[in-house]
């Protein structure tokens, strides 16, 4: 997997993913409720922007992250998915 910012090639396990996600999650309070969480999930899952199944193509934020946090939306350039 590369990183969509350097481009470097980055090796993580989903694990690791979930650990850096779960970190920086104690950090926000502006979190949505985890329906809508596993609702904007399913539809990133379901977007051909999705790559290596974590990371968002148009921001490269990790979608498990993003997804989260109720102050953001779905970056798609033509329309918000949710």
């Amino acid at each position: 997997m590369s990183c969509k910012g350097c481009q470097a090639s980055v090796i993580v396990s989903q694990d690791e993913i979930e650990q850096l996600v779960m970190e920086q999650l104690q950090f926000e309070d502006d979190i949505v409720t985890n329906e809508v969480y596993e609702k904007r999930l399913i539809t990133c899952r379901d977007c051909p922007s999705l790559m290596y199944d974590t990371t968002c193509g148009h921001c490269g934020c990790f979608v498990q992250f993003r997804a989260k946090l109720a102050y953001k939306s779905c970056p798609f350039p033509s329309g918000e998915k949710w």
